[in-house]
Order: C-alpha cells, then structure tokens, then sequence
C-alpha cells in the first residue's frame, strides 16, 4: 500500500471553479482558462504514489502547481475535486479535529524560510511540535537530545536562532519536523534560501540521514539538479499538470516530450548515470574449480579474466586467463593460489564519473558489489562508452 496517493487532485482559484472544470475537460490550456474566466488552475487532474521510505521529489518551474499541491495533500488548502489517500484512508473527508491529528502525528513540515521562533532557543524551538501533543517536559528533553544529535547539532541546545548559520536554522527546522517521529516529511523548498555551499551540504546531509531513518519524504524544489540528486523517483511538473514520472536515469535518458527532453539538456548525465544503469551480469567461477573447467568456461564466453565467489555469491577476486592456462598445464587441483583480491569495487550507486577514472586505470571489468560484498554484476569500457553515446544523442 503507497504511503501517499493522490487520485484526480485538481486545484483551481477563483469563485464557481465548476467553469474551470468544465473548459479544462474540453482542452482549454491553463491560460486559456485564466483569460476566459479569471480563474487560476493550480492543480489538474494529479495522480501519482509514494512509497514508504522513499524520498519522492516534485519539481517545476515557477506557477508549475508544485507547492499547491505539497499543500492540499496536508489540506492547507482545500482541494477543489480529486481525493488525497494516507496510507490508505481518504483524508479528503476528515473533520477539523481528524485533520488536527492527522498533521501533528503523521507529518513533519520543513520550510523554505525555516519558520523559527526567533524568541526561542533551539531546545524550545525543537520540542515546540511535542508541546502540541502535550508531552511532558523529561519526555521533551529526551526527544530534543536525540534529534539534536541526529542533525548534527549536539550542544547547541541553548542557541538562539540569530547566532545560527542558515544551514543551522535549517538542521533546526529539521529537528523540530522529525522531533515528532512523523511518518512522512513534507519538505517545500527547504534548501531554497541557502546558498549553493550549505545547499549542497544538506542536501548531503538529507540523504545520510535517510538512509538511517526511513522516512516517507515528498521534496518539493524547483531546481533540476536539486531533484535528480535527492529523488528515488521525480514527478516533473507543468501548469499544474505531470509530465513525467521517473527514475533519475529515467529522466534524462528517456524523456517523455520534448518539453523534458529541453528541460534536461543541459544536464551532466556523466554525474547522473550510474553503475546500476550500465551493468551487465557476470561470469564467475569458484575458488575449488579446477583449472581445466575454468579455461574451458573462458574460452566458450570469450572472456580474458573471470571473477571468483563464494558459494553464497560474495566476491573474492579475479583470475586472468593466462595464468589460468599455466595451472593447466603445471596440473593444478584448483585456482584458488591464482585468485587476485586486490581489485576496485564500487556500489551500484557509483556514478559514471567515477567509472570512467577507475577504467582509466583498471584495464578489466569493475565488480558492482552491494552491502554484503555480494556480486551484483560488472562494468565494462564498452558499456561505459555505449553510456556516453547515449547521452550524446539525447
């Protein structure tokens, strides 16, 4: 079951919106609306998902419905037709008392402008949103410690949010989301005022913490970049309309129209595309192999090295086929003297810049590893040049 899903969501300004409704279902684009009848169509017809413990990301240009939409899924706003699901429950039709509930327990807010009390010191700041659900004070201070140290902001309990850095009053608002232990961060612009420096770094910082909480998180943003770097999937956005829904690499490879085709043209795919992308399977071969059976599987896949597993497929290294026909020829019982382990890994994640600087020195295909040590597959020169032709003709 998604975590979050939105079925028809449209969102539309302006008084009898039922005009709106009806010239959009006829055709008519967003401004063609706005100039036969003055109403402003933020949101039409939206429908995606997102999972548990996936960072969603909705991007698009200024007027795009991005934040709209951030906004009717926690009902700021009110939706003018469609239905917003929470782990399964309408919540379109909640009472204000429901909704109440529903904000302070399920979701954790993190904005553009920090939102700070300036007349609160971190602590008081953090545990504001645990006040709200009246827990008592040992229990606050509890809580305030953990997530403190969780972003990185250990000991600055009793700052003011004026002797703070941007970056700073944003781990802060960051705290005071996740303070609350919420099932799902909404995060509009969060990064938006900070300069590219600091942007970078909590960007950085989004994504470690994440990959230790597990937290349900819908990012909005405006920049490309931003996006590709932090989204699991992005829901691209266009006069309140989605383009395209997609990977990363599924963007930038295979845009949907031409309107994304220009929208990522400019991108550095070297940095995007990964070694998951690229991979093909691998060969292996086992330690107590005997020489002969190991030559022989060479010579029928064409290949001048394989690498060697574990029975449970965790890599132990590689053996060329040269040495592999000298242990033939000396009467070998096995290869496991002719295995070398000192080799290059990288994790599926490693982009293609990476790739390319190992390649440039490693004249073999490079083992894609995953947590355990496990062999996943291989990266070959081909691969990665096939990679970059790709990419060049987007």
């Amino acid at each position: 079951m998604a975590k979050i899903r939105t079925v028809n969501l449209t969102k539309i300004f302006g008084p009898s919106p039922e005009r709106a409704l009806t010239l959009f279902s006829q055709g008519k684009t967003k401004d063609e609306i706005f100039n036969q009848t003055g109403l402003a169509v933020a949101l039409a017809d939206v429908s995606f998902e997102v999972q548990a413990g996936e960072i969603l990301v909705v991007m698009g240009l200024s007027g795009s419905g991005k934040s709209s939409l951030i906004r009717c899924i926690n009902r700021l706003i009110e939706p003018t037709q469609g239905k917003v699901f929470i782990d399964g429950e309408d919540i379109t039709n909640l009472e204000h008392n429901a909704l109440l509930e529903l904000r302070r327990h399920k979701f954790g807010m993190v904005f553009q402008h920090f939102a700070l009390f300036p007349h609160r010191n971190v602590c008081h700041n953090v545990e504001y949103g645990l006040e709200i659900q009246h827990k008592d004070k040992a229990f606050r201070r509890e809580k305030v410690c953990q997530v403190l140290k969780l972003v990185g902001l250990e000991g600055w309990e009793e700052a003011m949010p004026s002797q703070l850095s941007g970056g700073m009053q944003q781990r802060v608002g960051l705290a005071r989301a996740l303070a609350i232990e919420p099932d799902i961060l909404l995060m509009d612009e969060a990064f938006n005022a900070l300069d590219p420096l600091i942007r970078g770094e909590m960007q950085n910082e989004l994504i470690s913490l994440q990959n230790r909480i597990k937290k349900t998180i819908l990012f909005i943003t405006h920049n490309l970049d931003e996006a590709l770097k932090m989204g699991d999937r992005v829901v691209l956005m266009r006069e309140g309309q989605i383009v395209q829904i997609g990977t990363p690499n599924e963007i930038i490879t295979a845009p949907a129209d031409d309107y994304v085709k220009r929208f990522v043209e400019n991108v550095d795919k070297c940095k995007l595309l990964t070694a998951q992308s690229i991979q093909v399977p691998a060969v292996v071969a086992y330690s107590d192999d005997a020489p002969r059976t190991v030559f022989d599987k060479m010579q029928t896949e064409s290949l001048s090295c394989i690498f060697i597993v574990k029975r449970d497929n965790t890599l132990q290294g590689i053996v060329r086929i040269g040495s592999v026909e000298t242990a033939v020829s000396r009467g070998d019982k096995t290869i496991a003297s002719l295995i070398n382990s000192e080799l290059p890994t990288v994790t599926a994640t490693e982009p293609l810049t990476t790739l390319i600087s190992i390649l440039a020195k490693w004249h073999w295909p490079v083992p894609v590893i995953d947590e355990k040590h496990q062999l996943q597959g291989i990266v070959i020169n081909t691969g990665v040049l096939a990679a970059l032709a790709k990419k060049e003709n987007i």
